[in-house]
C-alpha cells in the first residue's frame, strides 16, 4: 500500500472512531465472504463491519485518543464493528451471530469512550433495546398521568366528604343545637373611678306659709263691700 493510501486509510479510520458511539473489535478468522455478508446484513443500520489492518488501526486510535482503550486488542486478524445506532442492538447482533458462527470471536471494544471487555459486551447485549426502553418509559409516564388525572378527578368528592364530616362534627358538639357559642367573658378591667364627692345641700326646706295668711287674701273684699252697702240702703229707706 502506498504511503498516500495509508495516510488516507488512517484518516478514514480516525474519523470513524470519532463519529461512532462505539467500536467492537472481533476476530473473523475462518469466516467466509458469504458469512461476512450475512453479518453485515444482520447488523443492518446499527453498525458497519469492516476488516482492518492492525498497524493502521493503532495509528488511527492514537489520533482519536483511544489508543489505551484498544491496547492489546489489535492482534491477529481483526475486524471492527463501528456502531452508528443503538449500541445494545449492535451488541445483540454480534452476540447472536457469534453463537451461530463460532468463528467470530468478540475481543472487546470501546463504548462511549469506555473500554469494554467481551463479558461486558455480552451483558450489554442482554439489555433491552433503546426502542423497548423508550416504550417502557412512555408507558410509565402514561400510567403516571392517568393516576394523576384520577386523583384530580376524585378531589372534589373528597372535599365534599371532608366538608360533610366537619359539619357533622360541629353539629355533634355541645351548644350546636342553639347555634350560639358560649360568650367568652369580657376581659375588661374594672373601672377605678372614684365616686364623685358631691357636697351636701345646706339649704333648709322652705317653711310653708301659715294657713292664716291664706285667709287674708283679697278674695274676701267683695263680701266686705256688700256688707258695707247694706246699712246705707237701710238709711235711705228711713229718710223716706
Amino acid at each position: 500500500m502506498a504511503r498516500a493510501e495509508k495516510v488516507a486509510a488512517v484518516a478514514e479510520l480516525t474519523e470513524r472512531f470519532q463519529s461512532s458511539s462505539g467500536a467492537v473489535l472481533a476476530e473473523y478468522r475462518g469466516l467466509t465472504v458469504a458469512q461476512l455478508a450475512d453479518l453485515r446484513h444482520a447488523l443492518g443500520e446499527q453498525a458497519t463491519f469492516s476488516v482492518v489492518k492492525n498497524t493502521l488501526t493503532k495509528l488511527a486510535a492514537a489520533e482519536a485518543g483511544i489508543a489505551a482503550e484498544l491496547d492489546g486488542l489489535l492482534s491477529g486478524p481483526s475486524a471492527i464493528a463501528f456502531v452508528k445506532g443503538d449500541v445494545v442492538e449492535a451488541a445483540k447482533g454480534l452476540r447472536d451471530f457469534a453463537k451461530a458462527n463460532p468463528a467470530l470471536v468478540i475481543k472487546g471494544g470501546v463504548i462511549d469512550g469506555k473500554s469494554m471487555s467481551p463479558s461486558e459486551i455480552e451483558r450489554l447485549a442482554d439489555l433491552e433495546s433503546r426502542e423497548v426502553l423508550l416504550a417502557m418509559l412512555a408507558g410509565a409516564m402514561k400510567a403516571s398521568m392517568t393516576n394523576t388525572a384520577g386523583a384530580l378527578a376524585a378531589l372534589p368528592s373528597q372535599m365534599a366528604r371532608l366538608a360533610g364530616a366537619l359539619q357533622a362534627k360541629r353539629e355533634a358538639e355541645p351548644g350546636a343545637a342553639t347555634g350560639q357559642a358560649d360568650p367568652a367573658p369580657a376581659d375588661t378591667a374594672p373601672a377605678d373611678t372614684a365616686p364623685a364627692d358631691t357636697a351636701p345641700a345646706d339649704t333648709a326646706p322652705a317653711d310653708p306659709a301659715p294657713a292664716d295668711a291664706a285667709d287674708a287674701t283679697p278674695t274676701d273684699t267683695p263680701n266686705d263691700e256688700a256688707v258695707a252697702d247694706a246699712p246705707a240702703a237701710d238709711q235711705d229707706q228711713t229718710e223716706e
